[in-house]
């Protein structure tokens, strides 16, 4: 696929969401390049914004299935992976497939679960199986896991291990909308709301195909080593109890060559990697617990390891 094709049907994808999505350009088009490159995006902020929406939107826009799956303290791993049932008419048993195979799905407010149900995440989100009762299943193409985490309440939750947070390719925020846009949404939802209409722009094998070529825009060397210095840098930064995986530096590139897709061009720039280098690292490292107490953003610590690496 051209990279032309690549960027038009990218942006047609946009276009889509941004019927349901207001106003956040730069976060619907983060998530597409999050879907783009094939990992999992986790949402942190208050209720009501549109989290779900957007999902949705992008599942629909997609052209694939859509599942929501409510977390909750009473959730068992098999509420989401699915599990083996007796059949009596054949006497044997059956797998029932739980709400994880869908190609879009939101894990809403992850941290409310157990670590217990949390963890029935792990596999589906790096190997992209289910494995029950010793079988190992295959998730649809594409797969996304959307989890979305509301950062103001903390009673009756539970933290994200790093393991998890390390599989997520990148965090967002939405945040509140302007004035001008949120009179936007309500006048929209007069009488219907836009969700309703939103249609598909692409087959789930088209999808698919766009991820693939997303793989293939060109990074140079020097532009790898200028990734790796940035995560070594958080690995060194005297802030923190724990600096980024080579997950992290694997996260940059992926969205560094999406982003790029998106504007239609064949070889990722420092620009790109700078605009994905907070969505995709902040959630990965660990502040010290100083750094914590005093509520420093980690995003503060991904910008000033960017000022303090110039590519060389």
């Amino acid at each position: 696929m051209e990279i032309t094709q690549t960027a038009a049907a990218a942006n047609r994808l946009i276009e889509a969401i941004e019927t349901v999505i207001i106003g956040k350009h730069e976060v619907v088009e983060l998530t597409v390049a999050g879907f783009l490159s094939g990992g999992h995006i986790l949402i942190e902020d208050i209720p009501g914004v549109g989290k779900t929406m957007l999902a949705r939107a992008l599942a629909i826009a997609a052209g694939g299935t859509f599942k929501r799956i409510q977390f909750t303290p009473d959730l068992l791993p098999a509420d989401v992976t699915g599990s083996s049932i007796f059949n009596q008419a054949t006497g044997k048993f059956e797998f029932r497939e739980g709400p994880i195979f869908a190609n879009v799905v939101v894990a809403d407010e992850i941290n409310r679960a157990t670590p217990k149900s949390q963890a029935a995440l792990l596999e589906c989100m790096e190997e992209f199986t289910v494995t029950v009762d010793g079988t190992t299943y295959a998730l649809p193409k594409p797969f996304l896991v959307m989890a979305t985490e509301n950062p103001i309440e903390y009673e009756g939750t539970y933290s994200l291990p790093e393991a998890q947070l390390d599989r997520f390719i990148m965090r967002v925020n939405i945040g509140y909308p302007s004035p001008a846009d949120e009179v936007e949404i309500i006048t929209r939802q007069i009488k219907r709301h836009p969700i309703e209409v939103v249609e598909a722009v692409m087959s789930a094998e088209e999808a698919v195909a766009l991820q693939a070529a997303v793989r293939e825009v060109f990074i140079e060397d020097s532009l790898k080593e200028y990734i790796v210095e940035i995560v070594d840098k958080t690995r060194q930064h005297p802030d923190l109890e724990l600096g980024a995986s080579p997950r992290g530096s694997l996260a940059i590139m992926r969205c560094a060559q999406a982003v790029a897709a998106l504007a239609a061009r064949e070889y990722v720039t420092p620009d790109d990697i700078k605009r994905v280098a907070i969505p995709a690292l902040a959630h990965r490292i660990i502040l010290k617990s100083e750094q914590r107490a005093q509520g420093l953003p980690a995003g503060n610590i991904v910008e000033e390891v960017l000022r303090a690496t110039p590519l060389s």
